[in-house]
């Protein structure tokens, strides 16, 4: 019995063009399987390492949460960490740890995310994720600093409500301040793709300018029902540090793709202008 040829990517054609080269289902479910196995060993390898590397970045946050706290703690107030179990400080470090072996496994993970849908892609429709992908990594990285340099303040404004209430202190479990800071953070990054995805929705025509330039008050309302959603807290101060960078940047969205959807009309516009003057030439040398 004759063995069923393996997939392999000598057996594409050098164009990369995906119709050129079908895979079977069965293949397709066999490169998912393998990618997804390999995601796994991603998560676990960086979860084995966010073990050593948790008690440095622990540290460094806890420190940072510390000094916001304790600078906006009313005189006489309290603030502990107690811990209310013997396995708490086990359980907090496999927690923390896995998150940061997340964190590290991402980029990996989206490596492996990208090889798996980009042979079903056309060159033309590969061309623009490729150059939205830095623009994407800039995006995360402006929405992650952009939080961390409001973090202390508007911890320091709730503390500061302690004030109100004489006589009270702030005990709080330990690492839950550590991780709200890094949950933030990545609701932050996260968030701040959502000009990319308008952006890519209008170069490939699903959205027009014109359209979202007429529902912009329903665009308003969803960008502050995102934020509302990936904001941790779901505190109003949190939402709003989220939602008004957030409808900036939606705003800069419709104008990019504005400015694109007017590039392709004038490319259509030329090309049936040239079509229209060689018609005549042709049928005059008929």
């Amino acid at each position: 019995m004759a063995s069923r040829p393996q997939r392999s990517q000598n057996s594409r054609n050098s164009s990369g063009d995906p119709e050129e080269f079908r895979a079977t289902l069965i293949e397709h479910l066999e490169e998912l399987r393998t990618r997804i196995i390999r995601c796994l060993w991603f998560v676990v390898v960086g979860w084995v390492i966010g073990w050593f590397l948790e008690p440095y970045v622990y540290g460094f946050l806890h420190e940072i949460v510390q000094s916001g706290i304790k600078k906006a703690l009313p005189p006489g107030a309290k603030y502990e960490e107690p811990f209310n179990h013997f396995t708490d400080a086990f359980l907090l470090q496999l927690k923390l740890s896995f998150v940061i072996g997340l964190v590290g496994a991402l980029p990996l993970i989206m490596v492996q995310l990208w090889g798996f849908i980009a042979p079903g892609l056309k060159p033309n429709e590969r061309r623009p994720l490729v150059r939205l992908a830095p623009l994407s990594i800039f995006l995360f990285l402006l929405g992650a600093t952009f939080c961390w340099f409001c973090i202390p303040a508007a911890v320091g404004w709730f503390v500061a409500y302690l004030k109100n209430f004489p006589g009270t202190s702030l005990f709080q479990d330990p690492g839950s301040m550590v991780l709200f800071l890094v949950k933030l953070v990545l609701a932050f990054g996260l968030g701040f793709q959502l000009p990319i995805i308008v952006y890519g929705l209008g170069a490939i025509g699903l959205l027009s300018a014109q359209t979202l330039a007429k529902y912009w008050r329903h665009g308003t309302v969803f960008v502050f029902f995102l934020s509302a959603i990936l904001t941790p807290s779901n505190d109003p101060l949190t939402m709003l540090m989220m939602a008004i960078p957030l409808s900036i940047l939606f705003m800069i969205s419709v104008w990019a793709v504005k400015i694109i959807q007017r590039k392709k009309v004038r490319v259509i516009e030329n090309t049936e202008y040239r079509e229209q003057e060689q018609a005549p030439e042709n049928e005059d040398t008929e």
